[in-house]
């Protein structure tokens, strides 16, 4: 079977391609946490574009594809590229975006015309310079690991030893000034191995597809966790696996190149983690807004019931649903189903069609209402609201103010007794 054959490695064009795969999709993944973090994913763009006039120079200079001068080539012209942009955005009105746009499209354009005259220049040695353009990981020698090898240790190391350094540029560049860091140096560096990422990968997915594998390892590892050194091994590991399999399905199918396969499959695992990450994804988000809002309905319920009770001087009396709905216009069945929970949950006991408080439903109900006009109170006081103005803001304020935060609020205002309405605010001993 193919994939026994694939994943044995016994043949030595497999080992190379996946080896190459895993070194570019690694080292990218690493280094787009710092750059995804400082919100400069377009910069990523810029420069795999800007790498092309470096490699075809090279090989202009020198007639021949020796690796190492062909990434020299690519680092230069992709370092100035950064510069440029920075140049740009300091000297000129132009936003970032803007000299991004510009630089990408002047450097991809001098390194078609470059490629364009080599290819028609009788170099026979120029055969596969155009593999830069969209990549071809199939044709990794072992002379490309070598020098892959060499420049992804450069740049681990690097991340490693300045790991704290970039991380607190990526986080606070305004706070490592003030401590006496070199905020500068260390941002040459962290673009230094940021266009030495870029370099290392062209070959295998091309200028037109590495600014995908910089960045999207790193969003996706982003939605599992809010710790960088975790967020840095998740991006690696999913670039690892995307580098593994996009080779797989391009051994699977010699048409279809490695590189675009590497990318989709990164792509799909980004997918995968924007929908169902456990604590950012959508459908997690998705759950905890339906959560919310059945909190928010089964408080106003509660409070509905102390409000009942108060009217009536009697907070055990049993209510229907007719009401309920008279007193509060919602939606019926978001009432039956609030009632239900709020049965289940104990705060509730139900009689027939009626229901009723049980000691812990009092003193929850009595909670929400007591949040709900201090806030209003405060409000008033505070920020100067008219009474009338101020009853939709508590509507809301009172299902996220904590006990901490309704302490803090009685203290600094000494405990009322009443609201800006003349209702008693009620508290334990009410």
């Amino acid at each position: 079977m193919k994939f026994f054959e694939f994943f044995s490695f016994t043949d030595p064009n497999i080992r190379y391609v996946v080896v190459g795969s895993i070194l570019m999709t690694v080292c990218s993944a690493v280094v787009g946490c710092f750059t995804f973090l400082r919100k400069r994913a377009l910069i990523g763009d810029a420069v795999a574009h800007s790498v092309l006039p470096g490699v075809c120079l090279s090989f202009l200079l020198t007639g021949e594809k020796n690796p190492f001068i062909l990434l020299i080539g690519a680092f230069i012209t992709g370092g100035l590229s950064i510069f440029l942009v920075e140049y740009i955005t300091t000297k000129t009105k132009l936003k970032e975006d803007s000299a991004i746009g510009i630089v990408l499209s002047v450097f991809f354009g001098i390194g078609i015309l470059l490629l364009t005259a080599i290819q028609h220049g009788g170099n026979a040695n120029q055969s596969g310079l155009d593999s830069f353009l969209f990549g071809k990981a199939a044709s990794i020698l072992p002379e490309d690991l070598y020098s892959f090898g060499l420049v992804g240790i450069i740049l681990l190391i690097g991340v490693f030893f300045f790991f704290k350094e970039f991380t607190l540029i990526s986080f606070d560049r305004n706070f490592a000034e003030a401590i006496g860091l070199p905020v500068k140096i260390l941002e040459f560096m962290l673009t230094s191995i940021t266009v030495l990422a870029v370099v290392t990968g062209i070959q295998a997915v091309g200028v037109v597809l590495m600014a995908a594998m910089l960045i999207t390892p790193a969003a996706a590892a982003r939605y599992w966790t809010h710790n960088l050194t975790i967020m840095m091994l998740v991006a690696a590991m999913m670039g690892a696996v995307s580098g593994i399999f996009g080779a797989y399905i391009s051994y699977l199918a010699p048409s279809m190149p490695t590189g675009p396969w590497i990318v989709m499959v990164i792509s799909m695992i980004a997918i995968v983690s924007f929908a169902f990450a456990p604590v950012k994804g959508v459908f997690a988000r998705l759950r905890k807004q339906i959560k919310n809002q059945k909190q928010i309905t089964d408080e106003n319920i509660l409070k509905l019931f102390f409000q009942l009770g108060e009217k009536d001087q009697d907070f055990f009396t049993a209510r229907s649903i007719t009401s309920l709905l008279e007193r509060r216009s919602m939606r019926k069945d978001l009432l039956k189903n609030g009632l239900a929970r709020l049965t289940d949950q104990g705060f509730l006991s139900k009689t027939k069609d009626h229901w009723k408080f049980t000691e812990a439903g009092k003193v929850k109900g009595q909670r929400v209402a007591r949040l709900h006009r201090l806030w209003e109170l405060y409000l008033t006081q505070y920020l100067q609201l008219a009474p009338d103005h101020v009853h939709d803001d508590a509507e809301t304020i009172e299902h996220i103010i904590t006990p901490e935060l309704e302490a803090k609020i009685l203290e600094q205002l000494k405990y009322p007794e009443v609201d800006p309405h003349d209702t008693k605010i009620p508290y334990k001993d009410f």
